[in-house]
């Protein structure tokens, strides 16, 4: 009984594929079938809700449906001849279980376990400038990576073909780094990966270039250093004309001061004068031209008297 109803499984078809993809590229999940009979129906449906995608009925009339969210809005396509289903421009979101289940004479059902992987950045290698890391005869760097899901990918640093260490760690919110100290005589060949199960990226560590250069720190102080020369000349600049204005203020003034003193003497000379005791002597001159004089009688004496 227990044989019969494994082989009544298998021959129902359920089982379930696993496909991955690259994000932006396109993935077709097969029904296996070399043509759709008249009396089959043909379904697709996503995820644990089992929400209908897409369909071909027995009249050979496709629709297609779309999740809440619309995820799959302008991406599906049906093949009218087999059923299979194709997703454009996949994304992360397409992600998931997609189920296919096939109706007729005969029922049968599929399971394809999808994942869409996003695209890896090239991971960068810097030097590790951190007084903690500082040595005479060791060089730290540090590899770092951001990825859009750090669940899917791994941050390694090797010695030729050999693992040294790696890390994964399944947060968003956070870039990889992965910290590694070697000889500045070293002549081992480093190499920084970043991979995930379809794909990795790879900067390779040069010693001679990046332990040879100057330290973050310094260039960080050098840097301050430097700002804080260009804010000395600035506070030189500045009272330099806060000094040049003050004395043009004060020229000013000083001009405009004597200028009005040289106002108030040229009012002086050429204000015509006036001389009150002139004016009593006009004064008296016109009494005079105003006297009446009274007549004056003079007899004559007779010499005989």
């Amino acid at each position: 009984m227990f044989h019969m109803l494994i082989l009544s499984c298998l021959c129902g078809g359920v089982f379930g594929d696993s496909v991955s993809v690259m994000e932006g590229d396109s993935v077709t999940l097969k029904t296996d079938l070399t043509e759709i009979h008249e009396d089959e129906d043909v379904m697709w449906k996503y995820g644990a809700e089992n929400s209908r995608i897409a369909k071909i009925s027995r009249q050979n009339f496709t629709t297609y449906d779309d999740v809440p969210d619309g995820r799959f809005r302008d991406r599906l396509k049906l093949d009218d001849q087999t059923g299979s289903l194709t997703i454009t421009h996949t994304t992360t979101e397409h992600t998931g279980v997609y189920t296919l289940e096939i109706t007729g004479k005969k029922k049968s059902s599929k399971t394809f376990n999808v994942s869409v992987y996003a695209r890896l950045p090239v991971p960068v290698i810097s030097r590790d400038c951190s007084p903690s890391s500082s040595s005479s005869s060791n060089c730290s760097v540090v590899c770092s990576s951001s990825v859009l899901s750090v669940c899917d990918a791994t941050l390694s640093w090797y010695a030729g073909m050999s693992v040294l260490s790696s890390i994964s760690v399944c947060d968003l919110s956070i870039s990889l780094s992965l910290p590694l100290e070697v000889e500045y005589q070293d002549k081992n060949t480093y190499s920084c990966v970043l991979n995930n199960p379809i794909s990795n990226q790879t900067t390779h560590l040069d010693i001679n270039t990046l332990c040879r250069h100057t330290c973050a720190a310094d260039t960080h102080s050098s840097s301050l250093s430097l700002v804080s020369l260009i804010v000395l000349i600035s506070a030189g600049s500045l009272m330099i004309i806060v000094v040049v204005v003050i004395f043009r203020i004060c020229r000013k003034h000083r001009k405009t001061t004597q200028k009005s003193v040289q106002t108030c003497e040229d009012e002086i000379i050429y204000t015509e004068p006036t001389f009150h005791g002139q004016k009593s002597q006009k004064s008296n001159v016109k009494e005079e031209d105003h006297t009446e004089y009274a007549p004056v009688a003079m007899r004559r004496q007779d010499p005989a008297v």
